[in-house]
C-alpha cells in the first residue's frame, strides 16, 4: 500500500495567494463577523472595486446589498448565506439574485456554498463563503424563456426523468384551446401527444431515451373533442441544469381544411361534369390530348371513353374542318376564349352533327387544361333548312298569292335565318288572329266585336298569346311579331267577319 501523501504545510498568505486565482470567489470571515479578506474574483462578482466596499462585516454586507430568491421573494434577516454561515449553519448551493441596495434593478445571480477552514493553532478557524456566479447562465436561461414564450410557433417542454411538462407557450394554447393548467405537470402520454400518429411508439421510445426526435405528422386530441393535425419534433435539450425535451409544432390543419375543401370541390365538379346533359370533355393545352370526357360527348360523338381518352381531335378526326379546328386550338394557346364556334362533327359511324363549340383554358392539378363544351344544333339546322325549303317552293309560283302575302314570306325568309322562327310557327291559328288584330291596334273590345267572341274569352286568348311570345303588354307583342315578319292579318279575311250586334243574342245575319 503507497503511504499516505502529507499536505504540504500553507501558511494563510500561501492560501491566500492560491484562492486568489480561482474563477469562483471566496469571502474569508473571522469569529466577530468580520469580512477579512476576498479574492479578486468574490470582489468582482459583487460589481465592486474593493474589499470595503463589501461592507466590512455581516451588517454592513446586508445595508450595501438586497438579496431576493428566485420567485422574487426578499431574504429575511438572517437567511442570508453570508449570516447563515456565521450562524454555523451549513450553506448548500444557494441560488440567490443579488442588487445594490441603491440599484435594485440591476441584478446578478449568485449560487453559494460555506466551507470552515480549521488551523493548527487552537482557535485558528476561518469561515469562508464560496461564490460562482451563475449570471449568464440565468440571464441565457430568461432569454430563452422569454423567447419561447414570444415565440408564434406552438411549443412544449417536458421533462426527460417523469415526462411531465414544465412549460407550454402561448402558441400552442392558442392552436388547441387548452389553458395553461390543462398541460403544466401533465404527462405526455396524459396529453396523448403521439396517441394519434403512426409512428407514435418509435417516438416514445426516443422521448424515453432523450434523443432527438424527427419531424412526424400527428393528431393532436382537442380539450373540446376532435384533434389537430400539426407536425411535431422534439430536441433534447436542458433547462435549469434538468434535461428536458423541447416540442416544436407546425399547425397543418389549416392544410387539412384547405385539402378537404378542394377535395370535395373536385368531387362535385366532377360529378357535374359527368352527369351534365351538355356535352363535355377536358384536354391538355401543350397537345390538347382529351383527358375526360361526359356521357353526352361520347352520346353525340358515338366513341366510347377508351376510344376518346389519350388522343386528340385531329386523330380521331373529330372534326369536318381541319383548318377551323386548329384556328380554335390557336386561340386557345393565345389564352382567346372560344364562345358558340360553329362546328361540324364527325361521328364515329361516319354521319355528321352540328355543333357549336365554346372552350376554355382552366388549371387541374396544376397543369394547364382546356375544358370543352358543345351545343348540338342538329335538329334546329334542320328544322331551319326545311323552312327556308318550303318558303322557297311556295315563292317560286306566286301567281295565286296576294302581292301581301308574297312581301310577308319574302320577309320571313330573310329572317329565318337570322332568328329561329319556332314560337311564329308554334302559334294556334286564333293565336295569330289575335296578334294580328294586336298589331292592326284593335282593343280587346274591338277585337270582341270582330271575331264574336265574349271579352273574357278574348282575354284568356291573349294571355295565353303573352305566354308563348314571352311578353306582357301589346306593346312588346307588336315589336315581337314585326321582329318576325308579321304584321297583322289581310284586310279581305277580316272583311269576311260580319259585324257584332249589340244588345242581342242572336247571330248576325248574312
Amino acid at each position: 500500500m503507497p503511504e499516505a501523501l502529507e499536505a504540504p504545510p500553507l501558511d494563510r498568505a500561501t492560501l491566500q495567494e492560491l484562492l486568489g486565482g480561482l474563477s469562483e470567489g471566496v469571502i474569508f470571515l473571522d469569529s466577530q463577523a468580520r469580512i477579512i479578506w476576498a479574492n479578486e474574483a468574490a470582489i468582482a462578482m459583487h460589481r465592486v472595486e474593493s474589499i470595503e466596499e463589501l461592507g466590512g462585516d455581516v451588517k454592513g454586507y446586508r445595508r450595501a446589498f438586497t438579496l431576493r430568491y428566485r420567485n422574487n421573494h426578499p431574504l429575511e434577516e438572517g437567511q442570508y448565506p453570508i449570516e447563515r454561515l456565521l450562524a454555523g449553519e451549513t450553506v448548500e448551493d444557494v441560488t440567490v439574485e443579488i442588487s445594490p441596495a441603491t440599484d435594485l434593478d440591476t441584478v446578478w445571480v449568485h449560487t453559494s456554498r460555506s466551507m470552515r477552514i480549521s488551523g493548527k493553532a487552537k482557535g485558528d478557524e476561518v469561515l469562508a463563503l464560496v461564490l460562482r456566479d451563475e449570471t449568464p447562465r440565468f440571464e441565457a436561461e430568461e432569454r430563452f424563456e422569454r423567447s419561447f414564450n414570444a415565440n408564434p410557433a406552438p411549443g412544449l417542454i417536458c421533462r426527460l426523468d417523469d415526462q411531465r411538462f414544465i412549460r407550454v407557450n402561448q402558441g400552442f394554447l392558442e392552436m388547441t384551446g387548452f389553458m395553461k393548467e390543462d398541460i403544466i405537470g401533465r404527462t405526455v402520454e396524459a396529453i396523448g401527444l403521439f396517441s394519434h400518429c403512426e409512428s407514435g411508439e418509435d417516438a416514445l421510445a426516443k422521448l424515453g431515451e432523450g434523443r432527438v426526435i424527427r419531424h412526424r405528422e400527428a393528431l393532436v386530441p382537442l380539450p373540446a373533442g376532435g384533434d389537430r393535425l400539426v407536425i411535431v419534433a422534439g430536441e433534447p435539450i436542458a433547462v435549469v441544469e434538468e434535461p428536458c425535451m423541447l416540442f416544436t409544432f407546425a399547425d397543418l390543419d389549416a392544410r387539412r381544411k384547405a385539402q378537404n375543401a378542394l377535395r370535395q370541390s373536385e368531387e362535385r365538379f366532377s360529378k357535374s361534369f359527368r352527369l351534365s346533359p351538355a356535352p363535355a370533355a377536358i384536354s391538355r393545352l401543350d397537345d390538347f390530348v382529351f383527358t375526360e370526357a361526359n356521357d353526352a360527348f361520347l352520346q353525340i360523338s358515338g366513341y366510347g371513353l377508351p376510344d376518346v381518352v389519350g388522343r386528340t381531335a385531329g386523330e380521331l378526326h373529330l372534326w369536318d374542318d381541319i383548318a377551323a379546328r386548329k384556328g380554335l386550338e390557336q386561340k386557345l394557346r393565345d389564352n382567346t376564349f372560344v364562345r358558340d364556334e360553329p362546328m361540324r362533327m364527325k361521328q364515329k359511324d361516319g354521319a355528321f352533327a352540328e355543333c357549336l363549340v365554346s372552350a376554355e383554358r382552366v388549371e387541374i392539378n396544376d397543369e394547364q387544361c382546356v375544358i370543352w363544351a358543345l351545343q348540338d344544333v342538329t335538329e334546329r339546322r334542320r328544322s331551319e333548312a326545311q323552312l327556308v325549303e318550303a318558303i322557297e317552293s311556295v315563292m317560286a309560283d306566286t301567281s295565286w298569292l296576294s302581292r301581301s302575302i308574297v312581301d310577308r314570306l319574302a320577309t320571313l325568309k330573310q329572317t329565318s335565318t337570322a332568328a329561329p322562327t319556332a314560337q311564329l310557327v308554334a302559334l294556334s291559328d286564333r293565336e295569330r288572329e289575335i296578334l294580328g288584330l294586336i298589331c292592326s291596334g284593335q282593343s280587346d273590345a274591338d277585337m270582341s266585336d270582330t271575331l264574336h267572341l265574349s271579352k273574357n274569352t278574348i282575354r284568356n286568348h291573349v294571355a295565353s298569346l303573352y305566354g308563348k311570345i314571352g311578353v306582357n303588354r301589346r306593346a312588346a307583342a307588336v315589336i315581337w311579331a314585326r321582329e318576325r315578319g308579321f304584321t297583322g292579318l289581310p284586310d279581305a279575311k277580316l272583311s269576311k267577319q260580319p259585324p257584332r250586334q249589340k244588345n242581342s243574342t242572336k247571330p248576325a245575319k248574312t
